[in-house]
């Protein structure tokens, strides 16, 4: 008798198997777990692979997008991708013909739903590491959508938002595998005769998707941040619509037709995963975002339309998830380290001209001033020391473009502009302007150093307003416990996706952190090294809170995962 051919699906299953057991320990114990590679060097990748990877975005120049043909298309195309480093991408993409496209999104769901949890989960994984061996095709793409410099492009872009997947994977397959599939429950009894007589019921528990997802991607980290929403929705059984921002569509359509390849290859419908694009300004992911049959939306951008999507498409019971705008703060004591201090803060203010939803704003210095291991440091001392990390950092425009990339639209260089009107409309004074800096290959890119403006802590009107790109500000406090409370307070009112304290005190640590948990925010401790506060782990680092403004959900806790499914009981007498 021959034995049965092995399906597609099982074979992921087997594939994949002890990947899935590493990724439940790895949330388990959220310890450091990485499934890709974050260096883009030849001895990991392989020698041929940036080649490779800069020819097959170059193929995407200049012409449609032909590999999405086989969505639902209204027949238009669309696109307006223009590289913040200069030359416009020139790509387009078959606009969605949405009723069609959400009415294959449900046709697709039984199937999906009915594989399981481990099937999906399976399937999910074997999905990013497709598109991990895409790594530098994407890098590009979001090098030039989002003008992240190289190096930062293929590891945010890549390993980095591949391993966010992953762990969103892990975590939805955890709080699946919570529910038993089949119970026998047995409750004491006695019969009329006063005997023994346990009454048992047969009890299935069925999980269920809540229906479509609606993914409304970013401009700035546009695989980063949508891999989270995508594969958490995915694996709980969600058929996903995705809707790039219409300046950053390049690296989701590639991330998207992956998907599609996969599910498809795997037996189930491509129209579990579809992408949306639009032009600038067309409005798309309202409208997408009012329909009946979405019932889950996650969004990163601006907090208006982020506050819209909260009280609207909440109000109708819509799953909304939002990461928005923060004042990311830092609380600055003392140090027994003040190279290593002043060489973090420089470097987090400078990466990616500090268009990171996680960069810092607020450094909080006591007007007396701080003590460091290389003697005690006034104010404006501190301030010009820090002026000076930066412009070391920053000073050669060849290597500062590798760590600046270039300013992503005009209000962050209208921001980057106005360091000087700020400073005189606060009374407060430019410690650093933000310096123009020359690209050596891209002549039309724009980009900025950091500056920095110093102001007191009375002008809250200044900087608890979001001064998104490379603007810093140095608040002078009357003490310590006053800049724990400015960030407490500032957290917990505006929001922030980061907060750090430098300090060689006990106490304060222990009141900083008290502060962090009053606003509601993560918190740094004396970083010095190579870890700085605008960047988080996959797996150990909880990314964002949900307790304060900046954002209602965190990448990713049991809270972003398990109300994306719901449990189906049906039971019966045994």
């Amino acid at each position: 008798m021959t034995a049965p051919a092995t399906t597609p699906t099982h074979a992921l299953l087997d594939t994949h198997a002890g990947v899935l057991d590493e990724i439940r320990q790895a949330l388990t114990t959220r310890s450091w777990y990485s499934r890709y590679p974050e260096s883009p060097s030849p001895r990991v990748y392989g020698e041929s692979a940036a080649t490779e990877g800069l020819n097959a975005y170059e193929a995407h120049l200049q012409q449609p997008y032909a590999a999405l043909s086989s969505q639902p298309t209204d027949g238009a195309f669309v696109g307006s991708e223009v590289s913040p480093y200069g030359p416009a991408l020139g790509a387009t993409y078959p606009a969605l013909d949405v009723d069609a496209a959400f009415e294959a999104a449900k046709a697709a769901i039984p199937a999906w739903r009915d594989a399981g949890p481990q099937v999906r989960a399976a399937v999910c994984v074997e999905i990013v590491d497709r598109i991990n061996k895409r790594s530098f095709e994407i890098a590009n793409a979001v090098m030039h959508t989002s003008g992240q410099p190289f190096v930062m492009s293929f590891q945010a872009g890549g390993p980095h938002a591949q391993d966010r997947a992953i762990e969103a994977v892990a975590a939805g397959l955890v709080e699946q595998e919570r529910v038993p599939a089949s119970v026998v429950s047995e409750k004491p009894g006695r019969d009329r005769e006063g005997n023994p007589a346990p009454t048992r019921m047969q009890k299935d528990y069925r999980i269920v998707p809540r229906g479509i997802a609606l993914v409304i991607g970013c401009n700035t980290f546009p695989t980063w941040n949508a891999y989270p929403g995508i594969f958490a929705s995915l694996v709980t059984g969600n058929p996903v619509v995705v809707k790039p921002h219409p300046r950053a569509v390049l690296p989701l359509a590639i991330s998207v037709e992956v998907a599609r390849e996969v599910l498809s290859e795997a037996g189930f419908d491509a129209a579990l995963v579809q992408l949306a694009p639009e032009g600038d300004g067309q409005g798309l992911a309202r409208t997408l975002a009012e329909r009946d049959d979405v019932a889950i939306i996650d969004y990163t951008g601006g907090p208006t339309f982020g506050a819209w999507l909260e009280q609207q498409a909440g109000a109708r019971g819509a799953l909304v998830y939002t990461e928005k705008a923060g004042i990311n703060s830092i609380v600055i004591d003392s140090t027994d380290d003040l190279k290593g201090m002043l060489g973090n803060l420089a470097f987090s203010l400078t990466l990616y001209s500090g268009q990171m939803c996680t960069a810092p704003q607020n450094l909080y210095v006591p007007a007396d001033g701080i003590d460091t291991d290389e003697g005690h440091l006034s104010f404006d001392d501190f301030g010009d020391r820090l002026a000076g990390a930066v412009g070391r950092l920053t000073g050669d425009d060849t290597k500062a473009v590798e760590l600046l990339g270039a300013t992503v639209n005009d209000q962050v260089r209208s921001n980057a502009d106005s360091l000087g009107r700020l400073a005189s409309d606060a009374g407060g004074r430019v410690v650093l302007d933000s310096r123009r800096v020359t690209h050596p290959t891209y002549a039309d890119a724009v980009v900025r150093a950091p500056g920095l403006v110093a102001l007191d802590v009375a002008r809250e009107d200044v900087y608890t307003q979001e001064c998104f790109g490379p603007v810093g500000f140095l608040i002078r406090t009357a003490s310590t416990e006053q800049s724990l409370a400015q960030l407490a307070d500032t957290v917990h009112e505006h929001g922030a996706m980061t907060a750090a304290v430098y300090s060689t005190s006990e106490d304060v640590l222990d009141a900083a952190r008290d502060a962090a948990a009053a606003g509601g925010v993560a918190l740094s401790e004396n970083l010095t090294g190579q870890i700085f506060v605008n960047q988080t782990a996959a797996f150990s680092d909880l990314h964002g809170t949900g307790a304060n403004p900046a954002a209602n959900a965190a990448y990713t806790d049991a809270a972003f995962v398990a109300n994306r499914f719901r449990v189906i009981t049906s039971r019966r007498h045994v």
